[in-house]
């Protein structure tokens, strides 16, 4: 009984928090009208959504996009030489153990297969970002 009550008062107090929400959201339905509406674009979506401190150009190859990917990439490819460098450190170093040495042996090829997922990421989010833009 007192759990039916109380599932029935949150539904009842559920109504006027989504009137509420859909309220809110009705002016900025309304702005879209003024923004073209008629163009369905990505690059149109992204020019009416833009703020006054907001990059003018988000896509294109100096865009927001694009740099965040190739710094976040660079680093993915950095952090891999890295591992790559310390792995062959540890080859070196291992003096003949062959738990070191198999260990050597996994952080290089990690390293190595790190470097081919980044080059790969890059290529992707490039020829991505080309296709939404074209």
């Amino acid at each position: 009984m007192k759990s039916s009550i109380k599932k029935s008062l949150q539904a009842l107090l559920l109504v006027p928090v989504m009137a509420f929400g859909l309220a809110a959201v009705v002016p900025s339905v309304a702005g879209a009208a003024q923004c073209g509406a008629n163009d369905i674009s990505l690059q149109n979506g992204a020019d009416c959504a833009q703020g006054e401190d907001q990059s003018s150009q988000l896509f294109g190859t100096n865009g927001v996009f694009s740099t965040i990917t190739n710094v976040l990439l660079f680093i993915i490819g950095a952090i891999s030489v890295i591992m790559l460098i310390i792995g062959g450190i540890r080859y070196t170093v291992s003096g003949g153990d062959q738990a070191a040495v198999t260990s050597a042996k996994n952080t290089i090829l990690y390293a190595i297969v790190g470097i081919v997922v980044a080059i790969l990421a890059y290529a992707v989010v490039n020829f991505v970002i080309s296709s939404f833009t074209a």
